[in-house]
């Protein structure tokens, strides 16, 4: 038996989704299924590949819900859940036992555990950790900026590594070890220390190139990498900076997307007066309250320099 898991590539919380919901389907559900792992990204447009929809029983975990007659089971927790209204239509009508979404859980790791424990009678305390950290690192319930910049703890250098990796195989490899393993073991292991090396180099150039290139202005901070060869960074840099500010908004650039960032800071001395999904939706990405994203076609840079100067003017303070 064959089971399909589309889960958010590139991202702690999407990987550990796919460990937590893999372990419980193969402890509740069938000890027997073979599993089959696809990283899903946001891009323009943000439609899926039917033809990933390939197993006996395909699932979607932490990704936007796809209005397929052959997805099985869908956890989500972003605001910006549904592609159209048509798709949350869908959704709402279909009434499945297997289908879930809460938007007020911190992760998805999290939310696919308490589900597997309430409706399925599955708990498994060997994912505790994994969980505990997913819930910090998607709900950006870090200490201090410090925290999460210079990465200390096994589970952020995991989380790094996640990140920066291209190699979707090797991702794969994570999401089938933290089934077994521990998180500490996963993130310990010499495979993991071996790509660890270059990703911290590039990440403490990353945090160099955006002390540079970033520029504060009435509680935002900005700045574009898009000439840099940069697609993607710890998304708490420039909080580490500027602990003054409220909101960041960033342009990045890879062979998929142009890309719009929008975060807030959790540590804001100024409150937080926008939903940034909401800001995001209008120009066709989302995301959630506190954090999101815009995705557009990669040759649309005028695009993204338009919309990014748009949504830093709407979330600047007056003063």
């Amino acid at each position: 038996m064959k089971l399909r898991i589309l889960y958010h590539g590139n991202c702690f919380d999407g990987v550990s989704s796919a460990a937590v919901f893999s372990k419980f389907y193969l402890a509740k559900i069938n000890p027997d299924a073979e599993i089959f792992y696809t990283p899903t990204m946001h891009k323009a447009g943000n439609a899926f590949d039917r033809e990933q929809f390939d197993g006996d029983e395909n699932a979607i975990v932490d990704f936007k819900y796809c209005p397929d007659d052959r997805l099985d089971w869908w956890f989500d927790h972003h605001q910006s859940a549904f592609l159209s209204p048509e798709d949350e239509v869908h959704f709402r009508a279909g009434r499945s036992d297997k289908k879930f979404l809460d938007t007020d859980s911190k992760s998805c790791a999290e939310f696919i555990a308490r589900i597997a424990e309430e409706k399925f009678g599955f708990k498994d305390e060997s994912l505790s950790e994994l969980i505990h950290w997913a819930h910090i690192i998607d709900g950006a319930l870090y200490e201090s900026p410090a925290q999460c910049v210079e990465l200390r703890s096994p589970a952020l250098k995991l989380m790094q590594v996640i990140e920066g990796e291209k190699n979707e195989k090797f991702v794969e490899e994570i999401i089938r070890a933290l089934i077994v393993k521990s998180l500490d073991e996963v993130a310990d292991s010499p495979e993991i220390q071996a790509k660890l090396q270059p990703i911290l180099q590039r990440h403490w150039r990353t945090v160099e190139l955006i002390k540079q290139k970033a520029a504060y202005s009435r509680g935002v901070v900005s700045f574009d990498l898009t000439a840099d060869g940069i697609d993607g960074y710890n998304k708490f840099i420039p909080y580490f900076f500027y602990p003054e500010t409220t909101y960041t908004v960033s342009l990045t650039q890879s062979l998929f997307r142009t890309k719009i960032s929008v975060g807030s800071n959790p540590w804001s001395p100024r409150p937080r007066l926008h939903n940034i999904a909401e800001i995001c939706e209008r120009y066709g990405g989302g995301g959630h309250a506190v954090v999101g994203a815009v995705s557009l076609k990669p040759d649309e840079l005028e695009k993204g320099e338009k919309y990014m100067r748009e949504i830093i003017e709407e979330l600047q303070f007056e003063n």
